[in-house]
């Protein structure tokens, strides 16, 4: 079975015990990622659990949708007004088991597909191993504002490997997102798990790396946090300008939170 369906599985329970805690007034409350709610942020992972599962089915089920998200996107249609106008009406409760459900189905089918498969998305096709860590990554970090919210320090394990990978295979992109021109070879990175194993990517290199424990470089890429709010050693010109506008998600170029905004 593939690991990061499993890691993807897991990481929907936690986040799903953890948001049963919520009262009815939290359901509401304003997080500080956009002012989003945590019902919406549960709209927006079910939506697209939901397109995940169309994509699963192959282009002709997926292209219906994709083609009215990228139209809704052209007229300046947000992912949260997409959402609302989705599941207007359905209350916390019934839409969080309805995520849960969907989710589950998806982790299921993720890990029984052929890692070699290939999947249709917004860009190119995706192959099924970086399409399962791209979920796990949204359900990460889209639960962090629910964390943030609450106050509540959330519990990390090593399954946070799947996003410190994807942080990392996305520096690249990171630039060219934004249209710049990639300023070089990736530093060396040197990130202590939580279990505290050691991770590294890359060739080591005292003048040009990244190091510290690997929370920090996760909420960094996902733009959970700023990095000026971590405890990261980024040292020389390339890791500086990656770290200060790191992005592993799709999508238009986004700017990380202002410092002492997130957390």
């Amino acid at each position: 079975m593939l690991q990061e369906g499993l890691d993807l599985r897991a990481e929907a329970d936690d986040l799903h015990a953890f948001l049963e805690t919520l009262s009815e007034q939290d359901w509401q409350a304003p997080t500080s990622f956009m002012k989003w709610t945590p019902w919406d942020v549960v709209a927006h992972l079910h939506y697209f659990d939901e397109v995940s599962m169309l994509s699963m089915q192959g282009l002709e089920a997926f292209k219906p949708k994709r083609d009215f998200l990228i139209d809704a996107y052209t007229k300046g249609r947000t992912n949260a007004e997409i959402a609302r106008a989705e599941y207007d009406g359905v209350a916390p409760q019934a839409l969080l088991e309805r995520w849960r459900e969907v989710g589950e189905d998806m982790a299921a089918q993720l890990s029984d597909s052929d890692p070699k498969r290939r999947l249709p998305w917004f860009g190119p096709d995706m192959g099924v191993r970086m399409f399962t860590t791209a979920r796990y990554m949204e359900t990460w970090a889209h639960g962090q504002e629910v964390y943030d919210l609450k106050k509540v320090e959330r519990p990390t394990t090593d399954r946070i490997k799947n996003i410190a990978t994807i942080g990392v295979k996305t520096y690249g992109w990171t630039f060219v997102n934004r249209k710049q021109e990639v300023p070089g070879d990736p530093p060396y990175i040197r990130l202590t798990a939580p279990s505290g194993a050691i991770w590294e990517w890359g060739e080591v290199n005292d003048d040009a790396r990244i190091e510290g424990a690997a929370i920090d470089f996760c909420r960094v890429v996902t733009q959970t946090r700023n990095i000026a709010d971590t405890d990261l050693a980024v040292v020389g010109d390339v890791a500086n300008q990656w770290m200060a506008i790191a992005q592993c998600f799709a999508g238009p170029a986004i700017d990380p939170p202002k410092p002492g905004t997130r957390g």
